[in-house]
């Protein structure tokens, strides 16, 4: 395990803390819970899910690309990220991740329940998967790399590896 000898400070940031983790949060659950919904409906055929499945994928789409957006600044902005395999890896998925929920999206405005069936839940799958090697390589940033760890977690780190 490679461990990060001091902290890489994210600039875009509130009082220290990075936007960019405070906001994946929400496109994140919107995006998986879009699976539950797209197997609510093929097990039931109640429009109620395929119309919560638009609503969910939307929040996903727009939540990930406003994330992913102030995540790309600081991969822009701050050196120390962008010499990072792993920063460019976690951006490269990233962005096909937010491609595939956007076409997923589309296909379903309009008439949510038309296309579930197989591209809708077909997406979403792949969304899911997405989003779980992304967040790994997310998660490697943070616990391996301290992009975005507070100084004083860092000092702590030093002193109880």
């Amino acid at each position: 395990m490679i461990m990060a000898k001091g902290q890489i400070v994210s600039r875009m940031s509130i009082l220290g803390h990075p936007i960019h983790p405070m906001l994946i949060h929400f496109p994140v659950a919107a995006l998986l819970l879009l699976i539950a919904t797209d197997i609510g409906y093929v097990l039931t055929g109640d429009f109620f899910w395929a119309r919560a499945g638009v609503w969910l994928a939307g929040v996903g789409v727009v939540g990930g690309w406003v994330s992913g957006s102030v995540g790309l600044l600081d991969l822009i902005i701050v050196e120390q990220i962008r010499r990072l395999i792993t920063a460019w890896c976690h951006a490269v998925l990233a962005v096909m991740l937010l491609s595939v929920a956007t076409l997923n999206w589309f296909l379903r405005v309009g008439e949510p329940e038309l296309l579930i069936l197989p591209w809708g839940l077909y997406l979403s799958l792949l969304a899911g998967l997405l989003i779980t090697v992304t967040s790994l390589l997310g998660g490697e940033l943070v616990y391996d790399y301290a992009v975005g760890v507070s100084p004083d977690k860092m000092t702590e780190r030093r002193e109880h590896p």
